[in-house]
């Protein structure tokens, strides 16, 4: 596929997806949604593709949605709508070879990417551009970087599964105050409240993402972070026990994998490693 309104850059096992649209902060419309879908399943499915970054160009990383792009809304006749046909259009599955039901929603869909997924946040991430990084891995923030929900401010609710995820990352108190206040955030309480991983100064960021996903990519088993994460994000419905019997049943086929041999090869003979993700 052709992309018009983002970026996709692959070198060395690393993918980095820039959101393209500069002049509107990186605003969502349903064509950048789709590009970016299209993207991520081609990163899914290729095996060249071991981590993904996920960025923004210009000095946001997404404004959350185009408001001029759904002044259409606002127009409709509400006596006349069909509120499943909206829905579908505005609220698409998206729907990958792998994963739950629960992550082939619009935009849930990123767990079910069996690679890492790294949100470098140049700069504000509000409204669905607050969403987007909550279902990415990880979530490293320029300093100058400002997060807000924004739903509030709209008379809109917590949108796309954001009131499942964010108590998850920072906490029931932290998640209602920021969906309740909509208030903007900077990158410092971003980091002490469990909201991003890290904070880098602005002109750091992209090569520390980039020596991170690098250091991803190469020195450990791309089968190992492919199973992990589907643990990780499946096991938030399971029970203990059920989670400890699925990983019984998943370490016994890894003592016979390709990736196996090969860590232990590299560690004995203290040489790089050289997965190759089977």
């Amino acid at each position: 596929m052709k992309f018009e309104f983002l970026e996709y850059q692959l070198d060395q096992h690393v993918l980095t997806i820039t959101l393209n649209r500069p002049d509107r902060l990186n605003a969502l419309t349903r064509e950048l949604e789709d590009e970016l879908f299209h993207a991520m399943r081609t990163a899914d499915e290729d095996e060249e593709v071991r981590v993904v970054i996920l960025t923004g160009a210009g000095k946001g990383f997404c404004a959350g949605a185009d408001l001029e792009a759904l002044g259409w809304i606002s127009e409709l006749d509400w006596s006349q709508v069909n509120t499943e046909d909206l829905r579908q259009k505005l609220m698409p599955s998206r729907r990958l070879a792998q994963g739950s039901a629960d992550f082939q929603r619009t935009y849930s869909y990123f767990p079910a990417v069996r690679k890492p997924i790294i949100a470098a946040i140049n700069g504000v991430a509000v409204g669905l551009g607050f969403v987007l990084p909550l279902y990415c891995d990880l979530r490293i923030a320029a300093d100058t970087a400002r997060f807000g929900t924004a739903f509030a401010q709209r008379g809109l609710i917590a949108e796309h599964g954001v009131s499942w995820m964010l108590p998850r990352l920072v906490g029931m108190g932290n998640a209602t105050d920021l969906l309740y206040s909509a208030r903007l955030v900077q990158a410092d309480e971003a980091l002490r409240m469990g909201l991003v991983n890290r904070i880098v100064s602005a002109g750091d960021l992209m090569s520390e993402v980039r020596a991170y996903a690098e250091h991803l990519a190469n020195n450990v088993s791309p089968r190992s972070l492919r199973i992990m994460k589907q643990q990780l994000y499946d096991d938030q419905f399971q029970t203990l026990a059920e989670s400890i019997d699925r990983a019984n049943d998943a370490m016994i086929p890894s003592f016979g994998c390709e990736d196996f041999r090969e860590g232990v090869a590299h560690f004995v003979e203290k040489r790089q490693a050289r997965f190759n993700g089977r």
